[in-house]
This record gives structure tokens, sequence and C-alpha cells, in this order.
């Protein structure tokens, strides 16, 4: 395995007496593409948001190219977060500038760079995306596939060592869903960093990863390459990747039988004889 740029260790959080994480190691080395799955609910983006540094954890440690970041101070979570790349949901573009003020916002907003080299920088950027002829556009202008890769081009506008992605592919149609998938591939490759993808697209994301780990009640039930993932025979892990109805997680929440809600014998109600 590469060197580790994220490591977590015996990781807990949770919300008051309400536990969300337990117990949660977890390591990406420089230069992977880590994804990190589960239903919804299960604490997969409270993972991203800890180590971003946005909540502290109730135990454990979180290590960043070798920093502590629970233990950093505010300047230096700052320095750190400058680093990090984050391409949320739904793309949280700014709708009132364009694609390439979108893009130039932390290079003018972190860098004392002039105006000409950002200019530069942010059509480069734009072209690793297929966007570069679509700089004047507002995101109102832009479909949903083009809105999350206008967003991708500026979580690396600072060629950050770490991008988290929260669910990249949500909403996406097949070529775009595609496309964003092999850009992860290929940015990651090209620039040396690390990337951590949150998301339920199980088909999709074994294609592109390195490794991966499956949340399910606040702790990694499962890990693996993408063949080991393929081949396993958890039940967990088979459910996941294959759908399925019927399996550890259930389709219904638990409730009382439906009749005892309806006030009847469901039994007599279908025909059914009995004995």
């Amino acid at each position: 395995m590469s060197e580790p740029l994220v490591e977590i260790r015996d990781l807990s959080f949770g919300y008051g007496s309400r536990p969300i994480l337990k117990g949660i190691n977890l390591t990406a080395g420089r230069g992977q593409v880590i994804a990190i799955m589960g239903s919804s609910g299960c604490g997969k983006t409270t993972l991203l948001r800890l180590i971003g540094g946005a909540l502290r954890p109730t135990q454990g440690s979180i290590r960043v190219d070798g920093l502590s970041v629970p233990d950093l101070k505010q300047r230096a979570l700052f320095d750190l977060r400058k680093r990090m790349g984050m391409l949320f949901q739904f793309g949280a573009l700014f709708t009132d500038m364009t694609v390439f003020d979108n893009v130039a916002f932390q290079l003018r907003e972190h860098t004392d760079l002039p105006e000409a080299i950002i200019r530069d920088l942010v059509l480069m950027k734009l072209h690793a995306v297929g966007l570069r002829g679509a700089a004047d556009l507002l995101p109102s202008e832009l479909s949903g596939g083009m809105a999350r890769r206008v967003a991708l081009a500026r979580a690396i506008a600072l060629d950050p060592m770490l991008i988290m992605y929260d669910e990249p592919f949500a909403g996406l149609d097949p070529i775009s869903l595609g496309v964003t998938g092999n850009m992860i591939r290929r940015l990651t490759d090209a620039l040396g960093m690390t990337s951590l993808v949150v998301t339920h697209d199980v088909q999709e994301s074994l294609k592109i990863v390195d490794y991966v780990y499956f949340v399910s009640n606040g702790v990694i039930e499962a890990e693996g390459t993408p063949a080991e993932i393929r081949a396993s025979g958890l039940p967990f892990v088979h459910q996941f990747v294959h759908g399925e109805e019927e399996g550890p997680v259930p389709f219904h929440y638990p409730a009382v039988d439906l009749g005892v809600d309806l006030g009847v014998d469901l039994g007599v109600a279908r025909g059914e004889k009995h004995a």
C-alpha cells in the first residue's frame, strides 16, 4: 500500500447520547481512490465532516498528512483545509457567479496570484473537466452533470492533496455518471492526490476505486478491494452489492404486525384456512 495520507483509528462520534460512529478504523493512501459505502444515515457524510475538522470525535484519532485534525487550532485547521477539496452532493455552486468565477473563487480568496495567472489556471481546470467552453455560463444554464463537473474543477483549483466527494453520482444520467467516475480516477492519478468517495453507486464505484469500506450501524462491517467486495459472501455486502430486498438490512421499519394496526386477522382476510 502507498504511504498513508488519512489515518483514522478507533474513531467514535455521536450526537448527545445517540452514537453515530463506533470504533472506525480507516486508511487512505496517497494516490488512492477510496470508497465509503453504506445505507443512508449510517454516518458516511459525518465521517467526511470529521476528517475536515467540522466535527470533533468523541474518541479516537484522525490524522491527515501526519497532522492530528481534532487537535489543530483554528489557523492551522484553515491552512490544512486549503489543501483539501470538497465536492458536495449537488455541486453547491454560487448561483450568481459564472462558471469561471466559481472556479476562480478559491484562487482569489486564498492566493495573491495576479489575475492573468488565475485566468490561465481556471481555464486549465475547466479544460480538465471538459467545460472550458462553458466558462461564461451561469449555473442555471448548466445541466446537472455539467454543474457537478464545474464543482469538481473548483475542488481541484488549489491542487489539493485530498478531495472528499459526497455522493458524486447522485441524480446523474448514465453518460454523466460514467464521465464523472472516469474523471475522479484520472484526476486522482494525474494530480497524485487521494480521493475519498462517499457513494451508494456500487457498480460505478467498483470500476474506479482501489479499496472499499462498508459502513453499517456505525461500524465498518467489511472492507476490501473491488474484487474482494464482489466475491464477498458476507450477507450485508452481498445484499448491498446486488441490491436485494431481503437481507440484514430490512425493507420495513420495525413495527407491530399490520393486522394488529388494521384490527383484522390477515390470514382470514386472505382466505387462509386454519387447522
